[in-house]
């Protein structure tokens, strides 16, 4: 409260020469009594109050403040301990409080204010913003926040995690919006920055220091517990929480990102620059912006780059999603490069496969052509191997599958067809089958098995019987191995000496 000079003239005078007490100025001129307390402290007169009566802690004070000098942060649990040792008579509740009330606080620092040259200095830091489930997948969602110093121009984009990838993508799009790069950069002490630091001694993250290199800024962290550095940056982030994403939707990562660039380039560049009242961020960045550094004519990578082992099955698993590649690069090593768009499989410089990116979990993205190719090559493989079989067999059944394909025939199922002749009539029948199939010039599975039922029909057999069983069932008809019976016979040996 305020106290305004008439009203000070008044209670000096009425305390001088009328002789008032506080507590009657105070309540004829209406106002509270520390009021008129302060009033006579600020003229230099001693304060005014009722003695203070003795109190038992008055002998263990000197003995107080010796220790909380030494020890500042010493529990006021412990300090009644020991004073309680010394003979200290009161309660621990009242203890605390005159504790409280001696113990010495903590200086306050002042800090200048800091102020930066046009296109000098630029903040960095990530802002955390919640969670996004995609399909199975539950992914941080990141906020990567840039503020130019001078004209405290933002630059945001959201993330599906703080990866180095995705660090070095937000700079690239800050420097792009902007069309160009400040002197120095600002940093907090995140590992995508700084990897180690042993009091002014810092190990910077080699990524980093090559991208600084590549756009030719200094990379510069702030001293640690130390927020008031980048305060620029930490009151932007503030100001994208209250302005910006509360109580917003969006119905994907990308749909967010748009709505955060229309709210950068109209409400937050339309707001009033802290250093000019009379001027908004825009129109101070557009004086800003031919002071920052051009960029380079070629584009740093920012693709993510990973080593992967392809398995048994022809999927290259990165980033939770499992990626197909052609069959005949299973027990590979490969390269996965990928962006927030594609995901692309390298052997070497050569691209092998191609994907739309998934950030689902579990997935198995798929070119068709692979797994048709992969198909087709079983298919090959399992007629390969009952066309090796029939040729071990039968020799002459390759000339009957060399006509067959030469007129076109599906060499599939005639090759099942032979096959299942062999096993239902033998070798021997077949071979005969198959030579008089060749000498009549029919190379069809009709012709060897109207040889084959002609010559059983001439020997009067029945036709053989073909029963297919589950495998559940098969396997109850294994032979079983007769045991040794000579104990039972020795029991019969004791029954007749009994009877």
């Amino acid at each position: 409260m305020t106290i305004p000079p008439e009203l000070e003239a008044q209670i000096l005078r009425y305390y001088h020469a009328e002789k008032w007490r506080i507590g009657t100025i105070a309540t004829q001129l209406h106002v509270h009594h520390s009021a008129v307390s302060r009033v006579l402290a600020q003229a230099g007169l001693p304060p005014i109050g009722v003695a203070r009566r003795a109190s038992a802690i008055d002998p263990y004070l000197p003995f107080i403040r010796e220790t909380l000098e030494k020890f500042p942060t010493l529990t006021a649990s412990r300090l009644y301990v020991m004073v309680k040792e010394r003979g200290y008579p009161g309660r621990p509740s009242q203890f605390r409080h005159l504790v409280s009330l001696h113990r010495p606080r903590r200086k306050t620092e002042a800090f200048l204010r800091l102020r930066t040259l046009p296109g000098e200095q630029a903040q960095v830091d990530w802002g955390h913003f919640g969670h996004l489930e995609i399909g199975r997948a539950k992914r941080a969602l990141m906020g990567f926040v840039m503020v130019l110093s001078w004209s405290r121009m933002i630059y945001l984009r959201f993330f599906l995690g703080a990866h180095m990838e995705n660090f070095l993508r937000g700079h690239v799009g800050a420097f792009t919006a902007w069309g160009g790069c400040p002197r120095i950069l600002l940093y907090d002490n995140l590992k995508s920055a700084v990897l180690e630091r042993q009091g002014q001694a810092i190990r910077f993250n080699p990524t980093l220091l090559s991208f600084a290199g590549h756009h030719r800024y200094e990379p510069r962290p702030v001293a640690v517990a130390r927020g008031n550095e980048k305060g620029r940056v930490e009151r932007a982030i503030r100001y994208i929480r209250d302005s910006f994403f509360a109580g917003r939707t969006f119905t994907d990562l990308a749909d967010l990102n748009g709505q955060a660039e229309t709210w950068m380039n109209g409400i937050a560049a339309d707001r009033q620059c802290p250093e000019d009242k009379t001027l908004t961020v825009h129109e101070v960045f557009a004086l800003e912006t031919k002071h920052l550094l051009a960029l380079p004519d070629n584009p740093y990578a920012t693709d993510e780059q990973v080593a992967v082992k392809i398995g048994k099955t022809p999927y290259a698993r990165f980033d939770l999603n499992d990626y197909s590649v052609p069959h005949d690069y299973v027990h590979r090593n490969l390269t996965v490069s990928a962006d927030l768009q594609h995901v692309r499989i390298l052997d070497g410089q050569a691209v092998l496969a191609s994907h739309p990116r998934s950030f689902d979990k579990g997935a198995q993205i798929e070119i068709p052509q692979h797994v048709e190719v992969l198909v087709e090559y079983k298919h090959r493989a399992s007629r390969h191997r009952g066309t090796d079989r029939l040729a071990q067999a039968v020799p002459q059944s390759r000339d009957l599958l060399r006509l067959a394909a030469e007129r076109g025939g599906p060499l599939d199922r005639i090759t099942k067809e032979l096959l299942r002749f062999l096993d239902r009539y033998g070798v021997a029948e077949l071979t005969i089958g198959i030579q008089e199939a060749l000498a009549c010039g029919v190379p069809h599975p009709n012709a060897v098995r109207l040889s084959l039922e002609r010559r059983r029909e001439a020997r009067n057999e029945p036709p053989p019987i073909e029963i297919t069983l589950p495998s559940h069932l098969k396997g109850r008809d294994r032979p079983v191995k007769p045991h040794d019976l000579t104990s039972y016979d020795v029991l019969t040996e004791v029954t007749d000496d009994t009877d």
